[in-house]
């Protein structure tokens, strides 16, 4: 079993089950179309989380899509009800949120209360998996339990 981490904790506390999945060096990066081949998943289980930043400077915000899409940031610009959106650079994502890339994780990050976007697909899946909020662990989880959690919003965002 891997080490007990923040989301799994506010997991256990909202009473979710879910399945905790390790694979590989926890220091190796992998992207999430890495993940799901490693762990045997269709890459449309596994979920990426993106930092991305609003041009007009405020908070950023977190976009999770599906390993085998790409998010759009104009669909997302306007879900979140500003002019333009970008992507963290790895730097950003990292200093913003304290996790390195390829463990960012909203349920890691929830008291940041940050805003966070589920694309749209998600919600046709009973359960998802999403990183934990450390490199090389994945976390199965139910996706309403996981909109609920995290506040999420549902939006179209992303393009296969």
């Amino acid at each position: 079993m891997a080490k007990k981490l923040n989301s799994m904790r506010l997991l256990e506390q909202h009473q979710v089950p879910y399945e905790a999945i390790t694979y590989g060096e926890p220091d190796a990066f992998h992207d999430a179309q890495e993940v799901a081949d490693i762990i045997g998943v269709p890459v449309s289980m596994v979920y990426k989380t993106l930092v991305v930043m609003p041009a007009d400077n405020g908070k950023p915000c977190l976009a999770l899509i599906a390993a085998d899409r790409s998010l759009d940031l104009k669909r997302l610009a306007a879900v979140m009800g500003v002019k333009k959106a970008a992507m963290a650079s790895h730097k950003e994502a990292e200093q913003q949120t304290g996790l390195k890339v390829g463990g960012i994780s909203a349920l890691a990050l929830t008291h940041k209360n940050w805003a966070v976007y589920l694309d749209q697909p998600a919600v046709e899946e009973e359960h998802i998996l999403v990183s934990a909020g450390q490199r090389g662990i994945q976390l199965r989880v139910p996706t309403t339990a996981l909109i609920q959690i995290v506040k999420a919003k549902v939006a179209d965002i992303s393009t296969e």
